[in-house]
Order: C-alpha cells, then sequence, then structure tokens
C-alpha cells in the first residue's frame, strides 16, 4: 500500500508542473496567545504550539478549513457530508467536543448541542488571518473546554484590500472580501465579508440527491488608541448559513437521501480595553457567543431547533516585575443558557481564576502555575499546569509541559430530557516531550513530540434500550453517565526545508493510539497513522506550483469496534500565477485520484474536483 501512494504521489506531482500552485510562504510572526492568554513567543512556551498565518492558508486555497488544519500534527477530523456539514475536529486522540475554540478572541462551543463542541463546518477559512493550536490539556489557563487543546482563530484586521473569488466543481462558488483602515496614532477600522454557494453531493454515500450548502458571513474590527498605553476595541461577526442534509427515513431508517435542511445562525461579538505600560500588560473584555439551529423536513416544518448562548466577562493580564520574571493571572465569568423545541430554557455559571508564574531568561524559558474553577451546578475545581523549554545547543530546542484539563458537563447532559444532573466534570492529565530545531517558517525546521493524556470520568450516552432500572429509570431513550476513562500516546513529527532557493518540502506525521481502558478497544475515529505532506516550487518569479498529499489510515467508526473506515490517501495539486503586482490568478485540483473515502461511517466525501480563482490585494 505504502508503496502504491508513493509512486502515485511522485506521478502527480511531475504531472503537477501543467496543473498548478503557489508556493506556501510560511507565517513570519510567531506571537502567540493560546500559551499563556496573553502575547508570548512559540520559543518561550514549552507547550506544542503551531501557528499557520495568512500567507500559508492563502496557498493553501479555497474555503474548506480543514485542508489548512491538515498541517497540524495531532489534529484529524471527521465530516458528514460535504463543505457545510457537520465537522469535528480531534487533537491528540481527544473527542471533537474536547476542543476549546476560540474565533476573534470569543469562545464559540454552543451550549445547546449535546456534547457543547463547535461545529467547524460553519466556520470556512475566508478571511482568516491567523490559526493558532495548541495540543494538550490547559484548563490552567483556559479553563473548561481545553482538554485536547485549543484552537484560536483570528481574522483578518489590517489596513488595505484584500478580494478573492473562485469556481469550480459542483458549481461551488465563494468569495470574500476584507479592508480596513489603519493610522498609528488613531485606531483601525476594519469590515469583511465571506460568500459561499454549493450545489454540493448527497452526504450519504448510497444516495443520489445533492445536499447544497450557502453561507455568508460578515465581521467587523475597530480599535481606538486612547493613548499611547490604552486602547478600546470591539469586533462582531455574524454568519447564517442553509444546509440540505441527509436522515434516517422509515421504514429502514438507514441513512439515506431526504430533503431535511438545517439553518444555522451564529453571532459572536467581544468589546473591552487594553493597558499596555510595558511591564503590565491587560486586556478587560466582555464577550458573547450565540448559536441558532433550525432543522425542517421536506414540507418545511420545524422538526428540531435549538438555541445556546454564552456571556462572558474576563480580566487577562502579564506582569513582568523585574528582569526575567513575569506573572500571568486572570479571572473570568460565564453565564450560558439553552433551549430547545423540547426543552425548557436552563442555565448555569461559572467563574474561574488563575495565576501563573515564569521565568524567560537566555534559553531558559519555564512556568508553572493553577487554576480555580466554581461551577454553580457542580462546585470547584483546580488545575494545574506547567511547562519548559531549554536551548541545548544554538537552534536547538528542548521542550516538555504536564497540564491538567477539565470538561464541564453541558446544559444538555445536565437538564434536557436525557440529562443527568449528577454528571461531574471529565479530567485529564497531559503530558509532553519533545526536541525540535529552527522555527517553523525558517529554512529548516524540525520537530519530533511524545505525548500521553489520560482521561477520567469522561460522559457518554447510554442507551436504555430495553433497560427501565437503575440510571434508566424515567429515561426511556437513554441518558449520560460518567463512566469512560481513556488514554492517548504517540509521537508527533514535523519537518520543513527550503531545498533549493524556489523549493520547500514539508511534513506533518501523528502515531496515535487512543484507547477505551474499561474495554481496550480503540477509540472512534482516531486513525492510527496520519500525515501530510507539501511540495512548493516557485517555478518562475510569477508562477508557483504546490502539491499537498494526506494520509490516513484505517480506524473505527463505533466504540464497539464493529464499523470499520477503510484509510486513505487524498492529493490535491495547486497553482498561482501573479498577473500584475496586484492581481494573483489561482487554481488546484482536489482528490486527483478520485479516492473513494469516508471519514464518518456512511457520509460521503467528493471527488475529484477542480477550481479556479483570483484575487485582488490593494
Amino acid at each position: 500500500m505504502i508503496g502504491g501512494f508513493v509512486r502515485k504521489f511522485l506521478i502527480s506531482t511531475v504531472s503537477l508542473l501543467s496543473v498548478a500552485s503557489p508556493a506556501a510562504a510560511q507565517e513570519e510572526n510567531s506571537i502567540t496567545v493560546t500559551a499563556t492568554g496573553t502575547r508570548i513567543e512559540v520559543e518561550d512556551t514549552g507547550q506544542a504550539v503551531t501557528v499557520i498565518g495568512e500567507d500559508e492558508i492563502l496557498a493553501v486555497q479555497g474555503p474548506d478549513l480543514t485542508r489548512v488544519l491538515e498541517r497540524v500534527p495531532g489534529l484529524v477530523f471527521s465530516r458528514n457530508g460535504g463543505l457545510g456539514s457537520f465537522t469535528g475536529v480531534r487533537l491528540r486522540g481527544a473527542e471533537a467536543e474536547q476542543v476549546l475554540v476560540v474565533v476573534d478572541g470569543v469562545r464559540v462551543a454552543d451550549p445547546a448541542a449535546p456534547s457543547g463542541g463547535f461545529d467547524f463546518g460553519n466556520l470556512l477559512s475566508a478571511n482568516l488571518e491567523k490559526i493558532e493550536v495548541l495540543r494538550g490539556s490547559n484548563s490552567t489557563i483556559w479553563g473548561s473546554d481545553a482538554v485536547g487543546g485549543v484552537l484560536v482563530a483570528s481574522t483578518r484586521a489590517e489596513g488595505g484590500l484584500l478580494g478573492q473569488a473562485e469556481y469550480g466543481a459542483n458549481e461551488t462558488f465563494s468569495g470574500a472580501v476584507s479592508g480596513g483602515i489603519s493610522d498609528p496614532d488613531t485606531g483601525f477600522l476594519g469590515i469583511g465579508g465571506s460568500y459561499l454557494a454549493s450545489d454540493g453531493f448527497s452526504a450519504a454515500a448510497r444516495g443520489t440527491e445533492a445536499d447544497g450548502f450557502e453561507q455568508w458571513a460578515l465581521d467587523g474590527h475597530g480599535r481606538y488608541y486612547l493613548s499611547d498605553r490604552f486602547e478600546v476595541f470591539a469586533r462582531v461577526r455574524h454568519a447564517e448559513g442553509e444546509l440540505d442534509i441527509d436522515g434516517f427515513p422509515a421504514p429502514a431508517f438507514a441513512l439515506a437521501d431526504t430533503l431535511e435542511t438545517q439553518d444555522t445562525r451564529q453571532t459572536f461579538a467581544s468589546a473591552g480595553a487594553v493597558y499596555d505600560a510595558g511591564p503590565l500588560f491587560l486586556t478587560a473584555a466582555y464577550s458573547l457567543s450565540d448559536t441558532a439551529r433550525d432543522n425542517r423536513d421536506d414540507s418545511g416544518a420545524t422538526t428540531f431547533a435549538s438555541d445556546g448562548r454564552a456571556d462572558r466577562v474576563s480580566l487577562r493580564g502579564e506582569w513582568r516585575p523585574i528582569g526575567p520574571l513575569l506573572v500571568n493571572f486572570g479571572a473570568e465569568n460565564e453565564w450560558s443558557r439553552y433551549e430547545t423545541l423540547f426543552d425548557a430554557r436552563g442555565e448555569t455559571g461559572i467563574f474561574g481564576a488563575y495565576a501563573q508564574a515564569g521565568i524567560e531568561w537566555r534559553g531558559i524559558s519555564g512556568h508553572i502555575g493553577a487554576r480555580y474553577d466554581n461551577h454553580e451546578d457542580f462546585g470547584d475545581e483546580v488545575s494545574f499546569g506547567a511547562d519548559a523549554s531549554y536551548a541545548v545547543a544554538p537552534g536547538w530546542r528542548l521542550r516538555a509541559s504536564v497540564g491538567e484539563g477539565f470538561k464541564a458537563p453541558t446544559l444538555f447532559q445536565l437538564l434536557s430530557d436525557f440529562g443527568n444532573e449528577s454528571l461531574q466534570p471529565e479530567n485529564s492529565t497531559s503530558f509532553d516531550l519533545g526536541l525540535a530545531y529552527g522555527e517553523r517558517g525558517e529554512a529548516l525546521y524540525g520537530a519530533v513530540t511524545l505525548y500521553r493524556r489520560d482521561t477520567e470520568d469522561q460522559i457518554g450516552f447510554v442507551s436504555c434500550f430495553g433497560i427501565s432500572d437503575g440510571i434508566c429509570t424515567n429515561r426511556p431513550f437513554g441518558t449520560y453517565d460518567n463512566f469512560a476513562r481513556t488514554r492517548a500516546q504517540g509521537l508527533e513529527v514535523e519537518a520543513s526545508a527550503r531545498v533549493a532557493q524556489s523549493v520547500e518540502l514539508g511534513a506533518v506525521y501523528t502515531l496515535t493510539d487512543a484507547e477505551d481502558r474499561a474495554t481496550g478497544l480503540d477509540l472512534p475515529r482516531r486513525p492510527r497513522h496520519a500525515a501530510t505532506l507539501f511540495a512548493d516550487w516557485t517555478v518562475l518569479p510569477a508562477l508557483a506550483l504546490g502539491a499537498d498529499l494526506r494520509i490516513v489510515s484505517d480506524s473505527f467508526d463505533d466504540a464497539g469496534n464493529a464499523v470499520r473506515l477503510d484509510g486513505y490517501e487524498v492529493l490535491t495539486l495547486r497553482a498561482a500565477f501573479d498577473a500584475s503586482e496586484r492581481v494573483q490568478i489561482t487554481g488546484r485540483v482536489e482528490n486527483v485520484w478520485d479516492e473513494d473515502y469516508q471519514t464518518a461511517a456512511g457520509y460521503a466525501t467528493r471527488g475529484r474536483a477542480a477550481f479556479v480563482g483570483a484575487r485582488l490585494k490593494l
């Protein structure tokens, strides 16, 4: 098998000379917020963090965010159909709902979703300026949900104008524009928008009726400098989408073509102030996240509806009292509520505060901290974390971290008709140890990381079919319970090199061993091997070509390991031509080999598809 896909990759890479793609310039700015909650250089944390910048996002091309995320080690995803369909992202073998997602400073998990996670099907890469991914438990800084890690996405907020449009397979059109006015003495004002419409393909692998997707989104940013130390800001993003979905119609109750639709409306917003006096840096903010969904049948009647909202006030800070010493600290309070067509409104709240001491001196960096959380439904939770980074030789850095994570039960798990108010938080402890040379984006970069995470009291659904006593009393359709103990461990490898003035090569590989410790079975949808190989060649000053190969091994779709998902290899070829200093023509072919594969059992994926587009930058 390995020889087969390598041979296909080499043949197709040679053929891309006549097809296309630009070299992906790596992110030059390594400032990140995922490690400490405030500004920090990636080299100053012992935690595993990947930063993907705007140049690389644009070079990958297209609105599908998962194609960008494939370049993050330890990350896999599953999708229930085409663009816009439910998409779950897993880090280091964690559940999709155990990854904290932050968009423009707002935690965007849906309190009305059964497991309280974020659906990446509703987040496109259009107008994204940066993606930061922290792998490993980090509730010390981020509180609930940061069991598997943290993913932070930031939309474009800079001066000038960027516009892009693309058309291709399945009558898919996507367009985006963003622009802003910036003054170093006054501030910044910017706005952006995106639109996507696609006829799609049948979400059901055995179906024939196309399931389309349409979404528009608007976002705005504003900053005003009251002085050289003090500024105020506001950000807002609103998106609305309509997705055709397939269901499980009678009498077979198997996944098949239906005329059902799902409308999703999301609003994320925040406002606050920043104080930067050099040694002391503070950010205070209010934010809200609101996600509403309506499912309709073929007659237009509403079959399910939900609305989840979270309001949060927070203060984060960094204090450097003397020399290399620093203290990160913060406190926040969140109020969340939900209601569905079948469940009355429910509410809860959680307060948290943390402190972390650190040192960043010459080639040594280290941090250690603790967090206290109080949830109004189940009480107190304490989390610890530490990391260290040491420059063992010029260019070489040894990294290590340990972190605890917890995830509070969702309102749906606690209060719905399936709820169990005696649930306790899920808890995890993670360790990793790594060695890195250089930094991502430099001429030569490499990193190897060993990791392990143990999770206790993991919440899962309990089927009550044919059972009427015990935990199933008065819950004929099932409920939730703390019953799982899981372990995920493995190896992450990253490498990139500029092998010639015009050629860059890169690779990401992850080995994941994730199991249910009670049964010894593999956790579902966690392939043991996952890799991405990418190459970029600047053929001429105005022409760049590229290729991305995604390789994923077999996995199981279910907890009982009865349904197997076959492995797959998917190749994408890219091209970009600079028609002028301001205009670029792009094109790509996805799934060049027309691979037939699934990331969720029964759900189809797109076959070979071609796209052409253009960008304008002023």
